[in-house]
């Protein structure tokens, strides 16, 4: 896993999404302290079939309470 400072992440973003999109994890460190880490993301396949899943048992479900508000009346 390579390190990287905040102020070299900065300079450097695009070379650092580079090194990411080829697998790499990135640490971000500010002043000593790590504070953030670029991972590659998962496939976005991956996640389909929990999402089908959650829109199934959602849909599943009886809807609850009455809706007596408007969508303007969340803003007053």
């Amino acid at each position: 896993m390579k390190t990287v400072t905040a102020s070299d992440a900065n300079r450097h973003f695009s070379q650092i999404l580079k090194a990411v999109s080829r697998g790499e994890a990135i640490t971000i460190v500010s002043r000593g302290t790590a504070v953030a880490q670029i991972i590659p993301a998962r496939p976005a396949s991956n996640l389909e079939p929990a999402r089908q899943r959650l829109i199934e048992r959602l849909r599943s479900q009886p809807a609850r309470g009455t809706r007596d508000w408007r969508r303007d009346e969340l803003y007053d």
